[in-house]
């Protein structure tokens, strides 16, 4: 019952800043910070106690009965949770000490340490889920703080747009991921994952018509339907095509919660969903090749877009785009051990990338344009140092976290059959790419002369220690990572999943190979058009204008669904409003208040004051009785 209290801590100081921010303001730290940091003891215990293969099954106390239906709270950590939650712990840990010395002094300082509390604990709560309904409930609450953290700055139109977006965007995908949830309890009868997996392996042929009411035939397999329909949920959260635009646009948000949604929350859930979810994702080859082939499209498309932006924050966002495609590409290869391998070490190095564009950020006072920058290198060495780190380990640079999980993903992908083995090949053109715009960015943004503004030149200096010091302990961790021996621990997870092991033998070992040489020509590539030939990107931009405009305002995704859904929307509201708004709702209730108006016009016409009147009246009344009384 006390690792109840790795997600009750983080909701404690939500409450506490929730209600006393008013009166802690600028200390705020003070509450969220410990609270934070215990949630990571107490998750590092749950970490030791599951090691040896135990899984902890705790009941928390009863939601809802009703007939068949029993849904409780409660917590299951086995060896893929214990992981989860150590990177959920440690990323907002780092970035709750790094927000005192980003956002201070800025008026809503109680409320974001309030809020990133609040994100915190529902992404614990999230992974700690025993049932779907829970899993659910809790998917929600990330999408509610994520669009309150990205707005935070609601003054701006552009946060607030990109709020609003992203609350829309993964809505579509949630829809999906509800239907899929009711038709778990349709065929199976429970929503606990200890019921439905067994009762799926049961239950493993079974198919349903989708064109029954309709009076025709489709029989389709009823674990391709839930699992195509639970992918949707995911095609949101982790911002897989078609429904990836919603996340770079949350860059608008302050950089510490840009770090904790790339790297650690928001969309690590879709990943993590459909890696808990395995046992019936295995049970639909057909479901898991869609789950491949998306993640394989989002990879590519998002390493392609990123290679042309020039916002600092804007790169590394659409790096999460293809690198969590990486991961949904393995999970869909049943990989599932190396996708989140990967997880675990891009939680790390992407944590770093977006930390260490914040402290550049506070540094040219809240200049982005990596146009505006260059010559860093000697100002800001912490921060420079740190980033590089990050780029290696991004770009799979060998001996780095990013190195071994990238190449184990590759070959497990290579391992799973002649599907993997096309993607893999796809996978390795991203990493040529992938190291190719991390460096670009570190070349264009430390090095060279220097362009930045000259009334800030004067000015520039690492930022405060609670801003560095969190880069120094990711830096380590981008490292580190890829030592601990994460695969082979979660492998028994996913022991009866088809987890593709294999890959030490030759074929292994060339993608392995491949996977280097690929960082490294994109590397040198950034190396050769930035720092020996700067003048070469701008003649390949003219020479290949249209694929560059293309990368550069992000195939027009935005710009399509602007024209095929968004003004479409706003032009039927604007009709609804005027026919049925406006003439039938207002003229309904303005038209009682006319009739009434004139009523009581004609009843005043009668009230004018004269006796002779009044007399007419009551002999004319007198009148229409008596000829009444008469006839009747």
């Amino acid at each position: 019952m006390l690792y109840a209290l790795i997600p009750l801590l983080p909701l404690a100081a939500f409450l506490v800043l929730g209600l006393a921010s008013w009166r802690i303001k600028d200390r705020a730290h003070l509450v969220a910070v410990p609270a934070v940091l215990l949630s990571f003891v107490l998750s590092v215990a749950a970490f030791i106690d599951v090691a040896s293969g135990s899984v902890i099954s705790v009941p928390l106390y009863t939601w809802l009965v009703s007939g068949s239906l029993d849904i409780h709270i409660g917590l299951y950590i086995d060896r893929l949770t214990a992981v989860m939650l150590l990177l959920v712990t440690i990323v907002s840990s780092l970035v709750h000490i790094y927000t005192i010395g980003y956002m201070h002094g800025e008026p809503g300082y109680a409320r974001f340490f309030g809020y990133i509390a609040l994100f915190t604990f529902s992404m614990l709560m999230l992974v700690l889920a025993d049932n779907l309904l829970q899993l659910f409930v809790f998917w929600e609450a990330v999408g509610l703080c994520s669009y309150l953290l990205i707005g935070h700055w609601y003054e701006r139109a552009s946060a607030c747009a990109a709020a609003t977006k992203a609350f829309v965007v993964n809505r579509v995908g949630d829809f999906g991921f509800m239907l899929g949830l009711l038709l778990v309890w349709a065929s199976l009868g429970s929503l606990n994952y200890h019921d439905i997996f067994p009762a799926a392996h049961e239950a493993a042929r079974a198919t349903i018509n989708l064109l029954k009411p309709f009076g025709g035939t489709w029989d389709v397999s009823l674990f391709t339907l839930i699992c195509l329909l639970l992918f949707t949920g995911a095609i949101g959260k982790s911002a897989q095509v078609p429904l990836h635009v919603w996340l770079p646009d949350a860059m608008e948000g302050p950089t510490p919660i840009s770090a904790l949604i790339h790297a650690a929350t928001m969309v690590t859930a879709g990943v993590f969903m459909v890696a808990r979810l395995a046992p019936l994702y295995n049970l639909s080859p057909t479901a898991m090749s869609v789950v491949a082939v998306v993640g394989a499209a989002t990879m590519v498309l998002g390493a392609t877009i990123a290679v042309t932006q020039t916002d600092i924050k804007r790169i590394v966002a659409y790096s999460t785009v293809s690198q969590l495609g990486y991961m949904v590409m393995a999970c869909g290869l049943g990989a599932y051990a190396a996708g989140m391998y990967h997880l675990l070490t891009h939680g790390a190095f992407k944590a770093l990338l977006f930390l260490g564009c914040g402290s550049v950020i506070i540094a040219l006072h809240h200049e982005q344009d990596m146009r505006r920058m260059g010559g860093l290198k000697d100002k800001l060495p912490v921060t420079y140092w740190t980033f590089v780190v990050g780029s290696l380990a991004l770009a799979g640079f060998p001996l780095t976290a990013g190195f071994f999980s990238k190449d184990d993903l590759l070959v497990s992908a290579w391992s799973s059959g002649s599907l993997g083995q096309v993607l893999t090949i796809l996978g390795l053109l991203t990493a040529l790419m992938t190291a190719f715009y991390s460096f670009r960015l570190v070349f264009v943004t430390f090095w060279g002369a220097s362009r930045v503004d000259p009334h800030h030149a004067g000015h520039i200096h690492e930022p405060a220690q609670t801003v560095t010091v969190p880069l120094i302990v990711l830096a380590v961790l981008s490292v580190v990572t890829g030592y601990l021996g994460i695969p082979s621990f979660l492998e028994p997870v996913f022991s009866t999943g088809g987890e593709h092991a294999g890959g030490h033998g030759a074929a292994g070992v060339g993608v392995m190979l491949a996977a280097t040489l690929m960082g490294l020509t994109g590397i040198a590539g950034a190396y050769y058009m930035y720092v020996l030939n700067p003048h070469l990107p701008d003649r390949l931009a003219q020479q290949w204008k249209s694929l560059y405009e293309g990368s550069l305002h992000k195939w027009y995704v935005d710009e399509a669904y602007d024209r095929l859904f968004v003004r479409p929307t706003f032009t039927a509201a604007a009709e609804l409003w005027k026919r049925v708004d406006v003439a039938v709702i207002d003229g309904a209730v303005n038209g009682v208040a006319r009739a009434i108006a004139l009523g009581g016009w004609l009843l005043r016409l009668v009230q004018s004051g004269q006796t002779q009147h009044y007399a007419l009246a009551m002999a004319l009344g007198l009148a229409v009785i008596m000829t009444m009384f008469v006839i009747f």
